[in-house]
């Protein structure tokens, strides 16, 4: 071995040592989003081109597409890399792009609560009121279980957990009576506590 290549790799082990920067000198640091995708052609690409294009350095990507979120969609975990301050833009760009942003970081989604949604469910368009409660709620449905004793053209009950920012449960809260109202549905609504 030549006398160059070992100060290369020496100069190469301290590099890898080295915090990683952005053009702009900033330091980057290594991020998690989970996305949910329809399964059509070119939906992964245009999800990620909003990374790249507000300065996101893709690490990996993890494509489940054996398996289906609640939703019928396909989960997609990306790992990125960037300035803290630019992780906000990065994910406020999926969401203007319409991906559906699961979880970005690990305080994203920082409270969880369930509910049951009680009534003719089948008949008032289950998928559509799953559909709106997302849609005009800051959460995601992370888990979903239907029960229809008595068949579907009776009344049934959904059992729905969902993940949301903190501090935003009584606005999705307000936004799923809303949406159950619309529909003559019931809501029973999680146990809070009660300062003494």
């Amino acid at each position: 071995m030549s006398d160059d290549t070992t100060v290369l790799d020496a100069e190469a082990d301290e590099n890898d040592e080295e915090i990683a920067e952005t053009d702009g000198g900033e330091p980057a640091h290594a991020h998690t989003i989970r996305l949910e995708l329809v399964d059509e052609p070119g939906q992964l690409l245009a999800a990620l081109a909003p990374i790249s294009e507000n300065g996101g350095n893709l690490l990996s990507i993890f494509h489940e597409r054996g398996n289906l979120t609640p939703r019928g969609r396909i989960p997609v975990e990306v790992d990125l890399e960037c300035p803290p301050e630019r992780f906000e833009t990065i994910v406020e760009a999926l969401r203007d792009n319409g991906v559906n942003v699961i979880q970005a970081g690990a305080e994203r989604y920082g409270e969880e609560l369930s509910i049951l949604l009680v009534g003719h469910l089948i008949d008032t368009d289950l998928s559509d009121t799953l559909k709106r409660i997302q849609n005009c709620t800051d959460a995601t449905v992370t888990d979903f279980s239907l029960s229809a004793p008595q068949g579907t053209d009776d009344v049934s009950s959904a059992r729905l957990r969902l993940a949301t920012r903190a501090g935003k449960t009584e606005e999705v809260l307000a936004a799923v009576r809303d949406v159950a109202d619309e529909k003559e549905l019931h809501v029973v609504e999680p146990l809070t506590e009660v300062a003494a």
